[in-house]
């Protein structure tokens, strides 16, 4: 459904692009993506949405260029995005009214808003967190609301940015099984390698501007005990 076509991209006072000539396509139910930090992997995800505009080259959603305002709405109510820090996307003073924010903007009732965020709330384990102030929650807390505020509006394609950072391992397995349990696109980015392994099925590395498909055994589930115990850690390949 998104494409991006031979999309260059430069921050200001950059000496080269971060992405350069870069093609990619949401070809595959659960799609991972890694690479060194600064390399462009956010970047990639809010040229996705609209969020940045390419140097040249084109955004397209459902094989339709997005030249207009019009058509990035209508991108925007199908892709849904989880920043890296959740405090970028929590701006209400209850969890409830957060999760009902989406749905009352895209026309829905008052009360069909707040059924819809109920029903969210429970299928992500959140019931009781209806009232509970937004700033107070914990780090991964706050994660699974922003999540809760994005699945509210329905999308048909999930972008998550780091979602694994800063989470206990209880809260990590709990995401790992929401997002098992969606029926919808993903995109994931993430430095840990365990939880792409969980919860994707294609890899692909974004180095020197440039997206690159990884083979297929690269991504796969790893069982061993050592000190890291359940907390996202590096192999070096032999």
């Amino acid at each position: 459904m998104i494409e991006l076509r031979n999309i260059s991209y430069s921050f200001a006072q950059a000496k080269s692009p971060v992405l350069h000539n870069l093609s990619f396509a949401i070809e595959d139910k659960r799609i991972g993506i890694i690479g060194p930090n600064g390399c462009g992997k956010t970047t990639l995800l809010h040229l996705m949405v609209g969020l940045l505009t390419p140097d040249t080259g084109e955004l397209l959603f459902d094989g339709k260029t997005i030249s207009t305002k019009d058509d990035l709405r209508a991108l925007r109510k199908e892709v849904g995005f989880l920043f890296q820090s959740s405090d970028d996307q929590l701006f209400s003073p209850t969890v409830i009214e957060d999760v009902a924010f989406g749905p009352l903007n895209l026309g829905f009732s008052a009360k069909e808003a707040k059924e819809i965020a109920l029903k969210t709330l429970e299928e992500l384990g959140l019931s009781g967190f209806e009232e509970r102030i937004t700033h107070r929650l914990s780090g991964g807390e706050k994660k699974l609301v922003a999540l809760a505020t994005i699945l509210a509006m329905r999308p048909k394609i999930l972008l998550l940015d780091e979602p694994t950072n800063n989470l206990d391992p209880k809260t990590r397995s709990h995401l790992i099984e929401i997002l098992q349990g969606l029926d919808l696109n993903q995109v994931i980015i993430s430095h840990d390698w365990d939880f792409l392994s969980h919860t994707t099925s294609i890899l692909y590395k974004i180095d020197h501007g440039h997206i690159h498909r990884c083979e297929e055994d690269h991504v796969h589930v790893h069982r061993h005990l050592h000190k890291a115990g359940d907390h996202p850690h590096h192999h070096d390949p032999l």
